[in-house]
């Protein structure tokens, strides 16, 4: 009973410095983001333009289209039914990569791997939004000494 009673004390405890805590987070854009808010928002996007530039190295290419609605969940991938190897060149769209058939023991798969599989984790639409920190990134042909 006494045991009982010294968890739901620290529970609670643990609620109420939790709910002091994120009463308030201060985006890095500078906006102030309610802890009851909605949904944050929606920034303007390109849409069925050329790809914009990476800005660092092994950043995941943005996606030059519209996803609203696209549907990925663990049966259906709607990404895949223009970008997988099968579908792309009718689609006239980017090749998913190789990169996404490995597993992360680095084993070669037949199929998309589970851990590439959910798309929007890394490829996110492209958007007219100022950057949230300072990029100093240089492409490497920028810094190749000639």
């Amino acid at each position: 009973m006494k045991k009982t009673l010294l968890n739901l004390l620290a529970l609670f405890m643990l609620v109420a410095v939790s709910s002091a805590l994120f009463a308030e987070v201060q985006s890095l854009r500078g906006s102030v983001i309610e802890a009851d808010s909605n949904v944050p928002e929606v920034k303007p996007y390109f849409k069925d333009r050329p790809p914009m530039a990476r800005d660092y190295l092994q950043q995941p290419p943005l996606i030059p289209h519209k996803v609203d609605g696209y549907i990925v969940n663990i049966k259906h991938n709607k990404c895949l039914s223009c970008h997988s190897w099968k579908n792309y060149k009718q689609h006239n769209a980017t090749k998913i990569s190789q990169t996404h058939f490995e597993s992360r023991d680095g084993a070669v798969m037949s199929n998309v791997s589970a851990r590439r599989y959910f798309c929007q984790q890394c490829h996110v639409p492209q958007a007219d939004a100022r950057p949230l920190v300072e990029n100093t990134f240089s492409p490497v042909d920028a810094m190749r000494i000639q």
